[in-house]
């Protein structure tokens, strides 16, 4: 009778144990480590809902919305995707740079970008762009809906030199120009709806 009852409380012992290692805890573990080497890391929450990608170039997820990725399209960066609540990506921060088979450099530059939600569109952009191609330094600040992106406001510099502030209208056409050229001349131009300088302030140059 004793052997019976030290079986049957052994095994309930044993099982006890077993679903206490098994089962999820309720106290997340926390592990320090000094070094980790990864492609990607996806960050969510409890119910699944991604909320950040920290990826390199090859595993740039492409868009997602709602949980759903739509099919890749080429990112030539690497960085890291922000998502809102339901799973939609609202912005992220993004880099690259090399030189291709010409000695030319492409996708060089940083930026950071804020969406509006919904639209999949960018409201707000840091961007420091400098290649063969394009050279995009400054800050922009955009209209969106789901036809079409307008830029409203950018403030930053050319190739030329010319450090730049630019307001514009709903349409995205420049309307006012607040500017200061290579050589130091500031100026202050207003245009009208196809472009045309209506009135300019300039700085008198010296005699």
């Amino acid at each position: 009778m004793i052997t019976k009852t030290l079986v049957a409380y052994s095994t309930v012992l044993t099982t006890l144990l077993a679903a206490a290692t098994w089962a999820p805890t309720a106290t997340a573990k926390v592990q320090s480590l000094d070094e980790i080497n990864v492609h990607r890391i996806n960050v969510r929450e409890a119910d699944g809902t991604l909320r950040m990608v920290i990826s390199n170039h090859a595993r740039l997820p492409g868009v997602i919305a709602r949980g759903k990725e739509s099919p890749p399209k080429e990112r030539p960066y690497a960085g890291m995707l922000f998502y809102n609540d339901e799973g939609s990506e609202n912005g992220g921060l993004v880099f690259g740079g090399h030189q291709n088979a010409n000695g030319e450099v492409v996708d060089s530059g940083v930026s950071l970008s804020f969406d509006r939600y919904g639209a999949n569109s960018q409201i707000v952009q840091l961007a420091g762009v400098d290649d063969s191609q394009n050279h995009i330094v400054g800050l922009m600040v955009s209209d969106s809906d789901a036809r079409s992106t307008r830029r409203r406001i950018v403030l930053g510099h050319d190739k030329e030199g010319i450090a730049r502030v630019s307001l514009m209208d709903r349409n995205g056409r420049a309307r006012i120009m607040l500017q200061v050229a290579a050589d130091g001349t500031p100026s202050l131009s207003f245009l009208d709806a196809d472009g045309k300088v209506t009135n300019q302030i300039a700085a008198l140059r010296p005699q």
